[in-house]
């Protein structure tokens, strides 16, 4: 492809990508603080719980979580500062990234619009274009190639999520042909050094006083051009098997916020290191206890005695029941905050709250008139003289 029209391309791509300080609503100077705040009004607005079956909202809160796995990481934040959504692509080598970009800026000092002899922009970095050139690995590995990310979800029952747990977890993914290790040469065959590379794995091109080294294009980074392909995987390398693996859920999981397991995606191609494993949870609803970030709030049904008097009563809490003493005079949707007790700490995020939203509850029949008469007459003020247009 001729660079203009590649560069065209390319400019299109990143117009039509969405902007995650847009997506969260605040400016690229905001602090890190700004952001989180942003993120949980925001979260607290399109959850899925909140808005049941509604796509447009579910597919906005995965945009924002996103927006603040990435935001919220400073070292993730500042890649994408300096490269967009590319930096943050699996494999991505920053200071190649810097050395093209600087090679760019010498080629148009002193070669105006990027001329290159052939007239196709992928001549400088080889058949694989310009986003697998920064994917490789260095020269010293030989053209070893990171593995994949595999994305899976899984279904998490709220208090779990609150708590966190560990799990056994089953999944296929590739990993190494234990025939060739990896190789994908059958191993009785052998294989002939590359005379494009001369057995190195990689090749040098020049332009001006910057060298790019690419993955050699014949051998595919292994140095070796093999005999025959090895017959367990067809050639490839790599093999699917079903592996279980324990997972750590941290406490605080939230739907469709991924979880990164290091190391558990598919291997990598000639001794490269493996991809890794994303979890997206699906958390379930519970019938008590409703969420924001990483406080919980229940209703706390009372009875009218215990509202008038004050009274100690015993609550559920995901850790555990616990006492709880109500005031006198409560009022039907006071709140009480029990400190500690919604989701767990974990790392630098403290625990959350646990708020009660007191509800008065009448009895349902067989209370004396008189009694009710004498209640009514407790009143000191008319309740309803603030409802006034």
């Amino acid at each position: 492809m001729p660079y203009k029209l590649w560069r065209q391309v390319l400019n299109e791509i990143k117009m039509a990508a969405q902007d995650y300080y847009q997506i969260l609503g605040v400016p690229r100077t905001g602090s890190a603080d700004d952001i989180r705040k942003a993120y949980r009004k925001l979260a607290r607005t399109y959850h899925p719980d909140i808005n049941p079956g509604d796509k447009t909202a579910e597919e906005k809160f995965k945009d924002l979580s996103v927006a603040h796995e990435v935001l919220g990481d400073p070292e993730k934040r500042k890649r994408y500062d300096e490269f967009g959504e590319e930096g943050l692509a699996p494999g991505f080598d920053p200071e190649k990234a810097r050395a093209y970009q600087q090679w760019r800026r010498q080629s148009a000092q002193t070669g105006g619009d990027f001329k290159f002899e052939t007239g196709d922009f992928t001549d400088l970095f080889g058949s694989a274009g310009v986003d697998e050139f920064f994917r490789r690995g260095s020269a010293g590995e030989r053209g070893a190639a990171r593995g994949e990310d595999i994305e899976t979800e899984m279904d998490i029952e709220f208090l779990d999520a609150v708590k966190g747990f560990q799990a056994n977890f089953v999944l296929q993914r590739p990993v190494a042909c234990h025939i060739c290790n990896g190789t994908g040469a059958k191993p009785i065959a052998g294989a002939n050094i590359c005379h494009e590379c001369r057995g190195t794995g990689w090749k040098t091109i020049s332009r001006g006083s910057v060298g790019l080294r690419q993955t050699c294009p014949r051998c595919r980074g292994s140095g070796r051009i093999s005999a025959a392909p090895c017959g367990t995987c067809a050639g490839s390398g790599r093999v699917v098997r079903k592996e279980t693996i324990r997972v750590n859920i941290p406490p605080g999981a939230e739907t469709g916020k991924r979880i990164r397991v290091p190391g558990k995606g598919a291997s990598g191609g000639r001794g490269g290191p493996p991809g890794d494993l994303y979890i997206v949870p699906r958390v379930r609803e519970h019938p008590l206890f409703t969420r924001s970030g990483r406080d919980l709030t229940m209703e706390l049904p009372i009875m009218i005695g215990e509202a008038l008097r004050g009274a100690t009563v015993a609550i559920p809490t995901p850790t555990g029941s616990v006492k709880v003493k109500i005031p006198a005079g409560a009022q039907s949707g006071q709140l009480l905050r029990i400190k500690g007790k919604g989701v767990a700490a974990h790392r630098s995020e403290a625990a959350g709250n646990l708020y009660l939203r007191l509800m008065v509850r009448l009895p349902k029949a067989g209370v004396p008139k008189e009694a009710v008469d004498r209640i009514d007459a407790a009143y000191d003020e008319d309740i309803r003289k603030d409802l006034r247009l």
